[in-house]
């Protein structure tokens, strides 16, 4: 078994067809199927199962690709700090990769200005995925579930808000058209418990799958939606947005900075983590935001 087999055997896992894995590795089909022949002969077992025009992992396909991602991302780790490379690789929700990340970044790059970042953003699953299959080295969101495989700490708290049309009268909330975000998102996950506490089951959604469609979707009047302040402040100071008063809002969260529960971090990582601790990086965020106090439409 070499680490080339199992970068294979990832990508057709991930890709779910043996095209897709040679062309996402720049190689030929027959070199794909050979590698994944190699590793079921070896190991004594199917690893990989037609089903329709793709495949699809078996019991011990899908064992194996959660090993094989841990082996490949320290290999990959251990290499970026043999070699010196001062990078960090982050994803984030949307929500926080859009208005959170970017001041902490600045203020992060002016104490490493030699440390080269990516950020990927995505909505909960993607992200929590990409940092358990090792895509990433740290990722910010929301709180992650026990037993999961990642561990996280609260750096910031903030405010989820009930919002709509800045000339919008909200009376009966079940009588609205409540916008969603897609499915897998945190902030949609989040939008339905609330509905559920509430008792609230809406005469109808519209779901949409940003949180700039969203606002503009709001702000036109098509429907009222719960989002954190960080997200609407702009449109909350602007007038185009008017939070809505209701009976369990605003909510309290935090954003928390997330990592895998096992293994260690590059120095890079392990700065970042620091960073997100201190009071500067709060600082920071705050500064960059800023709120303004919103004005609030009479509801239920």
């Amino acid at each position: 078994m070499t680490f080339g087999q199992l970068q294979t055997f990832l990508a057709v896992a991930r890709t779910g067809s043996v095209r897709a894995a040679a062309a996402r590795l720049v190689v030929t089909e027959p070199a794909v199927s050979a590698a994944v022949s190699a590793l079921q002969r070896e190991l004594g077992c199917p690893l990989i199962a037609r089903q329709g025009r793709g495949i699809v992992l078996t019991a011990a396909g899908e064992t194996l690709a959660r090993y094989a991602a841990e082996l490949v991302g320290i290999r990959d780790q251990a290499l970026r700090e043999l070699r010196g490379a001062r990078t960090l690789r982050l994803a984030a929700v949307t929500t926080a990769g859009e208005h959170v990340v970017p001041p902490l970044l600045k203020a992060f790059r002016t104490l490493h200005p030699d440390v080269e970042v990516s950020l990927e953003v995505g909505n909960r699953s993607t992200v929590f995925d990409r940092l358990l299959r090792r895509d990433v080295d740290l990722a910010i969101g929301g709180q992650p579930p026990p037993a999961s495989g990642i561990a996280g700490f609260p750096f910031l708290a903030y405010r989820l808000v009930v919002v709509g049309a800045a000339d919008a009268r909200v009376d009966a909330p079940a009588d609205e058209t409540w916008l969603l975000r897609e499915p897998g998102s945190g902030t949609r996950t989040t939008v339905e418990g609330f509905l559920a506490d509430q008792g609230i089951s809406p005469r109808s959604t519209m779901t949409l799958g940003s949180n700039g469609a969203i606002k503009q979707a709001a702000a036109l009047g098509l429907g009222i939606t719960l989002l954190s302040a960080h997200a609407a402040g702009p449109e909350l100071a602007a007038g185009t947005l008017r939070r809505v008063r209701m009976p369990g809002a605003p909510l309290r969260r935090s954003w928390y900075l997330l990592e895998r529960d096992t293994g260690t971090q590059l120095p890079e990582a392990a700065a970042f983590r620091d960073f997100c601790r201190s009071r500067d990086a709060r600082a920071a965020v705050l500064a960059a935001i800023r709120p303004a106090a919103p004005s609030l439409v009479p509801g239920s």
